[in-house]
């Protein structure tokens, strides 16, 4: 009981805890991810001004819709994972690195996951779905030719099949791990059909907004957009005013985190239905564990937690992309 307990307060989305993973699996991922982060981060040190805040913003807003889990089965939530989203709007490796930022963050400051098992998280939440919605995504844009329902189906299936494929990397680590492939594959990859659906829909949600009122700031996706919605998209407001804006729409967002469904999310109700949640590791330190203010309960309490959390990676993002570009600008400075 006390292991099923922990496991609950440690466990969101995709989430693997410590305990779930074999240390020899951990590390093979763990390898993967320092790699893809290394190209990662000296790509984006090739990113124009306009795309640093835009970056941190994005950021904010998937740690904070991450936040509202919602019903997708009897007994079962989803929520946004985000990877594809991020690679449509800002490229593959931006998209990979802000991924990190919040897996990492979820990881460290909330105790949402392992630290152990947070390369695999990285590498399934963020690395694999943004690799998916970049290189699945832009060649089916460009295959159907700026056409006005091109986005949204783009946006649809890339983000469902981000999800299928964060699953099927899931249950695969847990499958390497001494968990029975006949019980955690189907059970994974049937439940995440449907929060898939979810992400989809939030993702073209998403995609439609920015594209249609700043197309500006999507460099990506300027060349695959109608010219109607290209030029109803001009410039509008400093790029100061639109960051303001994004954070204020991010954290508008948290004030909804009391509403998310309370229903386990997927990983949770298919360890719990097949017998391995218990294997879930307690963390080795409490800072704000469960999205929560120690010493204050109820729905304010997650709402803060949320904002100080989505502040938090708005500034990691930021922060880091502005070294990677000052350090990329000087060692060219210097050749």
């Amino acid at each position: 009981m006390v292991f099923e307990t922990l496991a609950r307060h440690m466990l969101l989305g995709m989430h693997i805890p410590d305990g779930f993973l074999s240390v020899p699996v951990s590390m093979i991922w763990w390898a993967l991810t320092v790699v893809c982060l290394g190209v990662a981060v000296r790509q984006v040190g090739s990113l124009s001004e306009k795309q640093v805040p835009l970056m941190g913003v994005m950021a904010a807003f998937i740690f904070a819709a991450q936040m509202l889990n919602f019903p997708v089965l009897g007994g079962t939530s989803g929520h946004l994972l985000g990877g594809a989203l991020a690679a449509l709007l800002l490229g593959p490796w931006a998209g990979m690195l802000v991924m990190a930022c919040v897996v990492a963050l979820q990881a460290l400051l909330f105790q949402d996951g392992g630290l152990l098992a947070l390369g695999a998280n990285i590498f399934n939440m963020g690395i694999a779905t943004a690799a998916v919605g970049y290189w699945v995504g832009m060649p089916l844009l460009r295959a159907f030719g700026g056409k006005s329902w091109g986005l949204v189906a783009v946006g649809f299936v890339t983000a469902w099949l981000s999800v299928m494929v964060a699953a099927s990397l899931t249950s695969l680590q847990l499958v390497l791990s001494g968990v029975p492939a006949g019980v955690v594959i189907p059970a994974m990859l049937f439940v995440h059909i449907f929060i898939g659906i979810g992400e989809g829909l939030i993702t073209v949600a998403a995609l439609a907004f920015v594209s249609s009122t700043r197309p500006d700031l999507v460099s990506s996706l300027a060349p695959y957009l109608s010219p109607s919605v290209a030029r109803g998209g001009a410039a509008k407001g400093t790029l100061a005013a639109v960051t303001a804006v994004g954070l204020a729409f991010a954290i508008g967002a948290t004030f909804l985190s009391p509403l998310a469904s309370g229903d386990p999310d997927g990983l949770e109700r298919v360890a719990e239905d097949h017998g391995f949640l218990g294997r879930a590791q307690a963390p080795a330190f409490h800072l704000l564990p469960d999205y929560s203010i120690p010493g204050l309960d109820g729905p304010l309490s997650t709402i803060l937690s949320g904002i100080v959390g989505l502040l938090i990676v708005f500034a990691l993002v930021y922060g880091v992309t502005l070294l990677v570009r000052g350090v990329r600008r000087s060692q060219g400075s210097g050749d």
